[in-house]
């Protein structure tokens, strides 16, 4: 099949993803044929979330904040469930009271000693869990400690986030610097790549595919600008923003592709048909969201 051939099909394949505003997934995943997932089942599961995610999203910073919380959980979840293929017993509900406690002080606006101390009652509980429970034990305690982490603080950054007054730019300079450079990766590696960048991770991603995804979040950045969509950010700012977000977005994928490859899984789940688990779809968006809030924070947004 000819180059050409390969990215009208990459294109006919773009869905919606799960924790996006307006955008489309990128992945193309050539095991969803042998596997029997259908086209039009990813088709209905992503309008579907499309919408749900939408209607989260703008509704009100209240359903921003219980969106975040709700997902978290469900990876927290995912994670401690497929953990124990490893004969490793995490104290799932150390995460799921952490992430909620997160989201109260989202909603409450509290200040950063609060978000401090719940980190830290969060590292208390989960190595006493480890104490009182036999079947967890000290490797369970460390990895529940890891999943507070992973992706529990992320996602208590995601909140904290969603209730800021940057709430938008970071959202969607973060979401769609990911998936843009997402589709410019993997358009370059299939047109250049030669060298992997981590073979044991993930085979197929090359660094000429990551140069290509990188670049793209320049051409992102000039987009923005262009179109006005944030007239209060300058050229340089949105360029840097969104080259930052898409660099901490491929770590992010490479990030969770160890993870799935250290337990001996392709998905988290099968909760979203078609699409895997709800971990499955957050992957680079947690590394590039806070990434693209830090830089405009930086930039005195």
């Amino acid at each position: 099949m000819s180059l050409f051939k390969k990215y009208v099909i990459f294109i006919l394949l773009k869905e919606v993803r799960f924790f996006g505003l307006l955008a489309l997934d990128t992945g193309i995943a050539p095991y969803y044929k042998k596997e029997g997932h259908s086209l039009k089942k990813r088709v209905i599961s992503a309008v579907v979330l499309l919408i749900v995610t939408t209607a989260c999203v703008f509704l009100s910073e209240a359903s921003r904040v219980i969106f975040f919380a709700v997902a978290g959980i469900c990876c927290a979840y995912e994670l401690s469930h497929n953990l124990e293929k490893l004969q490793v017993y995490c104290c799932a509900w150390v995460m799921y009271v952490y992430i909620a406690m997160q989201a109260v002080l989202a909603l409450l606006h509290a200040g950063s000693t609060l978000y401090i101390a719940c980190l830290i009652a969060g590292v208390y509980l989960a190595l006493f869990s480890g104490i009182v429970h036999k079947k967890v034990s000290g490797s369970g305690a460390l990895y529940t400690l890891a999943g507070l982490a992973y992706p529990g603080f992320l996602f208590g950054i995601m909140m904290m986030i969603s209730v800021s007054d940057i709430w938008l730019p970071s959202l969607v300079i973060g979401a769609l610097s990911a998936w843009i450079c997402d589709s410019f990766a993997l358009f370059g590696g299939m047109a250049f790549g030669k060298h992997k960048v981590a073979p044991n991770v993930s085979p197929n991603k090359s660094v000429e595919g990551c140069i290509c995804g990188a670049l793209s979040s320049v051409l992102t950045g000039w987009l923005f600008h262009i179109i006005g969509v944030f007239p209060d950010l300058s050229l340089s700012v949105l360029i840097i923003t969104a080259l930052c977000a898409s660099t901490l977005g491929q770590i992010g994928d490479l990030a969770e592709s160890l993870i799935k490859r250290m337990i001996g899984i392709k998905d988290f789940s099968n909760l979203i048909p078609g699409h895997g688990g709800v971990f499955d779809r957050a992957d680079s968006l947690l590394f590039s969201i806070p990434t693209a809030f830090i830089c405009l924070h930086i930039a005195g947004l």
